[in-house]
């Protein structure tokens, strides 16, 4: 009977965090890093800040096939091929996000990787950690409180209470949240008025953090928050509340990048969060770029499908920080491949070619797509014992049709072993350095534009729908001086359209704008298609029923 990935997890050897870091080259000095226990640290800035002048390493972005409920293993392989990498001898280091609480005990479970291909410490990586999003949490509810406390005392700005479009937040799923009253009870509390709450990884702020430079970047990007509007539309930003020096400053331990390690003890990053469908979806700019000066490789990850994560990896991610992906891998799995071409879940266990072959389209599609970037592209095909050597063959035949390498991937049950092929491909692509990376759209584009870009070359919509009231706000904001700035669409992360049912390739369909969003302390423009959720509910058994403390205190459920 194979072991449970907690069971592997636990009978990980750690090594201490500074035996991690040296590998990388990071002294063991106070100014280098702080340690946060045994095995866990975070690397000050002043000693990045040192590194600028040092040239970056190579950067291989991992994204994958649209998600089914037959699993795809993103994390696991970004785990794995850093590993790989280590294995053929080059120094490499994985970035990836912070797990968020709410999925952890809802639906998702934990997000440390899987099998032999983790990272650790697991329970602490998928709980608390170093209390980054709690310390975001903290920042962001302190603007919301500010907001409120303005109006309180007299409302000097002119705050309409019906335009204030700053939410609250927290860490964890609960739809009871999404629209509420405060401040009820009279005058001593304050101006009744509607409010929701959003999770901390949806939340603007969390964006901001994870695409700031620096503390500077960090306190002026927070200063252009919109909160809300004037009776006359007039824009109210953080700034005129003075929030962003005391946000800032609940912010200036978070800010730094953590580091841990994979069950190979090789270095890996882990800072920062945001939803991949409400924004885009990726770690912080300052640990990719820590990686970069510390690394030959770095690997890291793009949430969800490449559709949603590697185009919003690649439009804004890339576009606000100067970085580029020197090589992308496409992560598939024969089992997900299958549902996509008709199978349902309880038959993926059957060898079934005809549905593979019906499911290409959607691996094809992503190859396509991610080749409009100017990049070179390789498959990494996540390999489960289900898999037969006729549906293997098949798949990696199918690669070879469309010029890519195909690389059957076992990290899972083999660690780096189960990876090297791919590692290799990986290297041999970057060490042909060719530099054809391109923006989908230009910033000078109308935004609107810009939404019809993504929708015609991306999803293969026919045509984006939006009503009157949608079109005018998105000239209201390029009058305002926002329309340069990149689109971040929010759909459903199961289909290439907004219907969650639609599997395969669909083309002909129609992207419905519900409604957009300004963030203009992230700089970008949110476009809600179809129903999203920026708070999530708890499904009718959630993994919470299944975690607690087991008779030697240990976690169980988590994972």
């Amino acid at each position: 009977m194979s072991k449970t990935d907690i069971q592997i997890a636990r009978e990980a050897k750690m090594k201490p965090i500074d035996e991690i870091l040296a590998k990388i080259n990071v002294p063991d000095e106070p100014n280098a890093f702080s340690p946060m226990g045994r095995h866990i640290a975070k690397i000050n800035l002043g000693y990045l800040d040192q590194l600028k002048d040092k040239k970056n390493g190579k950067l291989i972005l991992v994204t994958a096939i649209t998600p089914t409920p037959a699993g795809e293993g993103k994390t696991t392989t970004s785990v794995g091929l850093s590993d790989g990498l280590n294995k053929i001898g080059k120094k490499s280091i994985v970035c990836l996000r912070e797990p968020s609480l709410g999925p952890s005990f809802g639906l998702k479970g934990g997000a440390a990787g899987g099998g032999y291909a983790q990272v650790v410490p697991m329970e602490q990586i998928n709980l608390h950690f170093t209390g980054d999003f709690h310390a975001i949490t903290s920042a962001h509810n302190l603007l919301s409180a500010l907001i409120d406390n303005h109006i309180y005392w007299g409302n000097k700005l002119n705050i309409d209470v019906r335009r204030v479009s700053w939410r609250r937040i927290m860490d964890m799923n609960d739809r009871s949240l999404r629209s509420i009253i405060v401040d009820l009870g009279g005058v001593a509390n304050g101006y009744p008025r509607q409010d929701s709450f959003d999770i901390t990884v949806a939340s603007e702020l969390m964006a901001i953090f994870c695409l700031a430079t620096d503390l500077k970047d960090l306190e002026k990007r927070i200063s252009n928050i919109t909160i809300g509007y004037t009776r006359d539309k007039t824009p109210i930003y953080a700034k005129d509340l003075n929030a962003h020096g005391p946000m800032t400053v609940l912010l200036k331990e978070a800010i730094r990048p953590n580091v841990t390690q994979t069950l190979e003890n090789n270095p890996a990053i882990i800072h920062g969060g945001p939803f991949a469908n409400i924004a885009h979806g990726c770690n912080s700019v300052i640990a990719t770029k820590a990686g970069l000066k510390l690394a030959d490789y770095v690997v890291t990850e793009a949430g969800f499908g490449a559709d949603l994560g590697a185009e919003k990896f690649l439009n804004i991610k890339c576009r606000k920080s100067g970085i580029k992906p020197d090589c992308v891998v496409i992560v598939a799995t024969i089992r997900a491949l299958k549902m996509h071409g008709g199978a349902t879940k309880d038959e993926l266990k059957n060898e079934n070619v005809r549905a593979l072959k019906k499911g290409l389209v959607n691996l094809e599609r992503h190859i396509n797509n991610t080749r409009k970037f100017g990049l070179p592209v390789t498959i990494a095909v996540n390999h489960f014992i289900t898999d037969t050597e006729k549906e293997m063959k098949t798949l990696l035949n199918f690669c070879k049709t469309q010029g890519v390498k195909a690389s059957k991937c076992t990290h899972w049950s083999n660690g780096s072993e189960g990876t090297k092929e791919l590692a290799n491909n990986v290297v041999n692509i970057c060490e042909d350095d060719q530099d054809t990376f391109k923006y989908l759209y230009e910033d000078k584009l109308s935004l609107f534009k810009k939404i019809e870009k993504i929708a015609q070359e991306i999803y293969h919509a026919s045509e984006v729908v939006a009503d009157t009231k949608v079109r005018q706000q998105l000239k209201e904001f390029e009058e305002k001086g926002y329309g340069n700035l990149p689109v971040c669409i929010a759909k459903t992360q199961y289909s290439f359209s907004t219907d969650p049912n639609l599997k395969g390739a669909p083309t002909g369909h129609v992207l419905p704008v519900r409604e957009v969003r300004l963030s203009s302390g992230a700089e970008f423009v949110v476009v809600v298609c179809g129903e999203i959720m920026t708070m999530p509910g708890l499904p009718k058994v959630p993994a919470a029923d299944s975690i607690k403390l087991n008779d030697e205190g240990e976690i169980e459920g988590l994972f």
